[in-house]
């Protein structure tokens, strides 16, 4: 047994160390010097970069909030026209990269653009530019980012309305409370965790979102962080920005974790658990409830998708030039192999920690995720640098051929920095799963003989199957969105449906990069609707 436990915590530690590596090698680049650009950005822009990294991260996560938890309430208490349709549509907000939704907004609400055809179609001629909004800047990246990230708060909290108790809505109402006050009082409150776990997610990816901060020109930490690199080649500054983002990120998990104390998010009833009943809307409540879901579904799926489609209609010739079999494979290619590797390691590293039961592993585990708070440019740097540095120091004094052309520029390298990238999904997906699996079972499975490996493989593998499903989502839609690091990292020729929108977008040919955004969002409903209504199922009486 000694020798088994010893095993898992190896694997365990060697999966979290491996994961270490680059981030490792930001926080070591933190007290490298940097150039002269670090006194200049400290003398004119490093404010605003910071109170505007500040506002839009807020006003993000109010909304994602909002929409998230009010879209995830009416479709888990209430049935009302199309509520079964709603509850697994509005995940597809997942397809639609926050870039490819600022492409959208910009291209129809722009002077003379998709709004201004719609209307001078529709009513001749006329000066409709100047009674257009311009949904642009900072009100742009916001809107952007949130109508495409609110589905991590959604997905996550209608998971935990889910599993409510109806004991739970009784007891509101033996209080006295109305439907609003137990809404806040007492459901909210119980699903503060996953929650608070979609939120995190969703700052994480506005702190690192790159593309759409870009495109409406906003100086944000992240876009301090591109320049420092590319404009100025300042690689430490770079790291720096980065490390600061990071301690941001865990003050915020400190501080929340301080806020719960000792509160309990589950409730022991002696009744146990009882399903509960779905409230039937009629009439205005019925209408508002159909509306505001449509209209969440419009403005997160099917605007981009409109747009992305009128513009490969209208613009034919841009299909015909694109290899879409080829991009098809590639992105398909890179899904397959990181997801694989990524819920394999993940396992090991769950189960690892979880018959080890050490507390150093656990602190290991916990910071090795951290690597989701850093920009993917950043990672792949660090990586590049990393490699470098061994390469040089380790690998040509023992007198082995250099293995720079193995991991730089070539899929293994990709694969590497995408699993230190997203492990933090694939790791905490698996753990949520694995805490609904109570010890007492791992115990009865040795005392029927079964060892480590067997209770892992025939017992903990097929209770985590929903979970491994929906981290097999997670990690997809992020690989196939991801931008930076496939550009860097990408082989030669070796292109995907994101790196072609950009590429097109970056030469100011929107049109041309309608159609792979077109085919990206596409590939990416499809993981969706052939998984969310296994992941998303009810066990409804």
């Amino acid at each position: 047994m000694l020798k088994n436990l010893n095993i898992w915590f190896l694997s365990s530690f060697l999966v979290s160390i491996g994961v270490l590596i680059p981030i490792i090698t930001v926080f070591f680049s933190f007290f490298e010097e940097t150039s002269n650009y670090y006194q200049i950005l400290k003398d004119t822009f490093l404010f605003e970069y910071i109170l505007n990294s500040f506002i839009l991260l807020t006003c993000v996560l109010v909304l994602t909030f909002i929409i998230g938890t009010s879209c995830a309430y009416l479709v888990s208490f209430y049935k009302f026209p199309f509520s079964n349709f709603f509850k697994w549509s509005l995940i597809l907000a997942f397809a639609v990269p926050p870039y490819i939704y600022a492409y959208s907004l910009t291209a129809f609400f722009e002077n003379y653009g998709t709004a201004f055809t719609i209307l001078t179609n529709l009513f001749g001629e006329g000066e409709y530019n100047k009674h257009i909004p311009k949904f642009d800047g900072l009100l742009g990246a916001v809107l952007s980012l949130s109508f495409s990230l609110f589905a991590y708060v959604y997905i996550l909290s209608r998971a935990s309305f889910l599993y409510q108790s109806q004991n739970l809505i009784d007891l509101g109402r033996s209080l006295g409370f109305s439907k609003f006050k137990s809404l806040y009082s007492l459901i909210l409150p119980a699903a503060r965790p996953a929650i608070v776990a979609g939120l995190s997610l969703v700052a994480m990816e506005t702190l690192a979102e790159f593309g759409a901060v870009d495109f409406f020109s906003i100086n944000t930490l992240t876009t301090g962080i591109y320049n420092s690199w590319i404009t100025f080649d300042d690689l430490a500054f770079s790291n720096r920005l980065s490390f600061f983002l990071l301690i941001f990120i865990f003050a915020c998990f400190i501080i929340e974790n301080f806020s719960r104390k000792k509160a309990k998010y589950h409730f022991n009833s002696k009744g146990g658990f009882k399903h509960k009943e779905k409230i039937t809307l009629h009439g205005k409540k019925s209408f508002f409830a159909f509306v505001f879901c449509l209209m969440i579904f419009f403005l997160s799926f099917l605007f981009p998708l409109s747009q992305m489609l009128y513009w490969t209609i209208k613009f034919p010739k841009n299909l015909f030039d694109l290899d879409v079999i080829s991009l098809t494979l590639n992105t398909i290619y890179l899904v397959v192999l990181s997801s694989l590797v990524l819920i394999l390691f993940s396992l090991i590293s769950n189960y690892g920690n979880r018959v080890s039961r050490n507390k150093f592993l656990n602190f290991l585990s916990t910071i090795s995720i951290s690597g989701y708070a850093i920009p993917g440019v950043i990672l792949a740097v660090a990586f590049i640098s990393f490699v470098a540095w061994f390469d040089e120091n380790i690998v040509k004094s023992l007198g082995f051929l250099s293995i720079k052309k193995i991991f730089i520029g070539s899929i293994l390298g990709l694969v590497i920095v995408y699993f230190v990238r997203f492990y933090s999904l694939a790791f905490n997906g698996i753990k949520s799963g694995y805490e609904k699996i109570n010890i007492s079972v791992d115990e009865s499975s040795y005392l029927l003989g079964y060892s480590k490996q067997k209770t892992f493989l025939n017992i903990h593998v097929p209770f985590l199957r929903n979970s491994l499903l929906f981290v097999a989502i997670l990690v997809s839609l992020e690989i196939i969105r991801e931008l930076p690091i496939t550009l860097i990292l990408r082989p030669f020729n070796f292109e995907t449906f994101a790196t072609t929108a950009y590429i097109s977008a970056s030469e100011d040919l929107l049109e041309a990069a309608a159609v792979p955004s077109l085919f990206l969002i596409l590939i990416a409903t499809l993981f969706i609707m052939f998984t969310s209504k296994y992941v998303l199922r009810e066990n409804e009486e």
